[in-house]
């Protein structure tokens, strides 16, 4: 059975509810269900949930994350494929530093930059692919041929040190059970329902464990809606649930379509959106809930005066009885969320960046204010120890105790220090002496342009010269993107600070504002962070082409996922949503000129309340009498 479930319809519920009445009506003991989810946060939700509903008997079902039950059943069968069961699992730092080692021990061929070759290696596995596998396929090993002896070397390290990644955990469960046909009998024996939570957001590995265990589907329950599939990034194959009817062909089709959240009007939008994808199971949306503004479109001439806007909006709503709770701001990037903090810490308003931090606390503007403030004040020993090797410059933590040593001794900076040490007789120079000398120099010439360029040149001038965008450029990684763009980002607040003493002082008092620790707070949330999550108000800011839709989503065929974006994005409201974007935004360090996103054309015109700052080619008609929210 697939359960096409929509946005606001009830998905959790349906699965606790079916598992709960599984057990309640005694079809199936505990320990044979099979319950598996995304999150841990959703499996102690849905096991909850089910005691709340069937009692406590369901301590024995297996309920739990993808990696949670491979985990399980690994430390069971881990000999079987030639581990011990007391293996360890790495995360992502350890997995990182052992890569590391192997290329700096020459194992692993001409590899790129570590970050870039894990990120591979980790797609490779959710998408099951063993060393032998890509041998088996030219146009990958072709594709990846510098990063393939790396792989092999990486697993070779792996079980010589009895270890497991994130990725192994299901990767060497499908391989136990092609291997050990006895062990996938007894496991297909025992779990005589099989039920899954989000599985729009299956990878392969994923589907190709579930299809073992239920190679004919009847044991299979699945909850899932492919209009919110928006994690292809990260590995999600939207074909999973598209196909289910050809996988499983005597498949039970239901679908859920009353939602239970949204008004008509934002549902309307929302369906005239989606509609534009081809590749869907389809169903419509509809809604008992009464009330509600049409949708609202507001376009501004540049980005700041977005902000502004919806903050003074937000003002309006709570002063008409509202909470800051209410209410969310969804954005594409998260560099978006900079202007937004500053207006609001302007205003008083209290606000939280859901599921990341706060922008100037970022680790990428972290740094890159350490090598403003080392060039306008080189005497800052904490700035100067913080970019003293960032990038990599052979200057570690025995060096930096060096220095620490000479400062402590003459009773003076780090930077004083390092001057020191610099100036002896070169010929006496150590390998990491020379590093030095050249990052002295670099911090001694960029410190004499203070009072002659700008603030925001000199940041793009210190983040080129020192090698520290050269470091996140070869990367390769959506992260290292998103930090690029916090960079640009943070370049372009300088620009309003032409003296950099006088942003320095700005930065300290913006920094020095904490969050509110009161729970009214206004929510800042990516749309990617946004899914599951419901509001009385939304704003959607930065519908503009080159910004949402993503210009690697139009370049790479990704149309159809941006699209689920913006849909899932209007649907996390409840009675209010509000469109914004800019004519002018600054990205990548340049103003440029920007069209509204092409997705706004496709939205359902009659539900659409234009705010200004942009018109439809013929007149619409709209109620003079609408209710306001709240």
């Amino acid at each position: 059975m697939l359960v096409l479930a929509g946005a606001g319809t009830g998905k959790t519920r349906v699965l606790t509810t079916r598992l709960a009445y599984l057990l309640k009506k005694a079809y199936a003991d505990p320990q044979e269900i099979l319950a598996v989810t995304f999150s841990n946060k959703a499996a102690a939700e849905m096991r909850q949930r089910t005691q709340a509903l069937a009692g406590d008997n369901t301590e024995s079902v297996w309920l739990g994350t993808f990696h949670a039950i491979c985990n399980r059943i690994l430390r069971r069968y881990a000999s079987l494929i030639g581990y011990d069961s007391d293996f360890t699992i790495l995360n992502t730092d350890d997995q990182l530093r052992l890569i590391k080692q192997i290329l700096k021990e020459g194992r692993g061929g001409k590899a790129p930059a570590p970050t870039l070759a894990l990120n591979v290696i980790s797609r490779w596995k959710d998408r099951g692919l063993t060393c032998i596998d890509l041998e088996l396929a030219p146009y990958l090993y072709e594709r990846y041929k510098g990063i393939f002896p790396l792989y092999v070397a990486y697993e070779e390290a792996l079980r010589r040190f009895n270890s497991m990644d994130f990725g192994d955990l299901l990767l060497k469960v499908v391989q136990l059970f092609e291997s050990h046909e006895s062990v996938l009998a007894q496991f297909q024996g025992q779990f005589r329902h099989v039920l899954v939570d989000e599985y729009q957001d299956t990878n392969a590995v994923q589907y190709k464990f579930l299809k073992l265990l239920a190679p004919t589907g009847e044991t299979l329950c699945c909850v899932g809606d492919d209009d919110q599939s928006i994690y292809s990034w990260r590995g999600a194959e939207i074909d999973n649930i598209l196909n289910f009817e050809r996988d499983f062909p005597h498949a039970h089709i239901v679908r859920l379509e009353q939602n239970y959240r949204s008004t008509i009007p934002i549902l309307a939008v929302a369906d005239s959106l989606i509609q534009k994808n081809t590749e869907r199971l389809g169903k419509t949306l509809w809604t008992c809930v009464s009330g509600g503004n049409l949708v609202r479109l507001k376009g501004h001439w540049r980005s700041i005066e977005e902000a502004q806007f919806v903050a003074q909006d937000i003002l309006r709503l709570r002063n008409r009885g509202g909470s800051f709770a209410e209410i969310a701001i969804l954005v594409r990037a998260g560099f978006q969320t900079r202007e937004f903090e500053e207006v609001f810490i302007a205003l008083g308003l209290p606000y939280r960046i859901v599921g990341n931090i706060r922008f100037y606390e970022r680790l990428e503007i972290r740094d890159a204010l350490a090598y403003l403030r080392v060039i306008a004040i080189p005497h800052d020993s904490l700035a100067f120890e913080r970019v003293l090797n960032v990038p990599k410059r052979g200057l570690g933590k025995a060096f930096l105790q060096k220095l620490y040593t000479i400062s402590q001794e003459q009773r003076c900076s780090l930077f004083e220090a390092a001057h020191f040490v610099v100036t002896k007789d070169p010929a006496l120079y150590t390998g990491a002496e020379h590093h030095l000398c050249a990052f002295v120099e670099l911090i001694t010439r960029w410190h004499d342009k203070i009072n002659v360029l700008p603030s925001a040149e000199l940041l793009k001038g210190l983040l080129a010269e020192s090698g520290y965008r050269a470091m996140l450029q070869a990367e390769k990684t959506s992260e290292a993107e998103g930090r690029l763009e916090n960079l640009d980002e943070f370049v372009r607040a300088l620009a309003d600070f032409p003296v950099l003493k006088d942003f320095l002082d700005h930065i300290s008092l913006v920094s020095e504002s904490t969050p509110s620790q009161d729970k009214d707070f206004i929510s800042i949330i990516t749309l990617h962070g946004a899914k599951g999550l419901e509001f009385e108000a939304v704003f959607l800011c930065g519908w503009e082409e080159g910004l949402f839709p993503h210009p690697r989503a139009i370049d790479e065929g990704g149309l159809d996922e941006e699209r689920r974006l913006a849909y899932v994005g209007l649907t996390r409201a409840k009675r209010l949503a509000t469109i914004t974007f800019a004519r002018q935004r600054q990205m990548h360090s340049q103003w440029q000129t920007t069209m509204p996103s092409r997705f706004i054309s496709e939205l359902d015109r009659n539900n659409i309340e234009l705010l200004g700052g942009i018109s439809w080619e013929e007149n619409q008609h709209r109620p003079e009498d609408k209710k306001r929210y709240f």
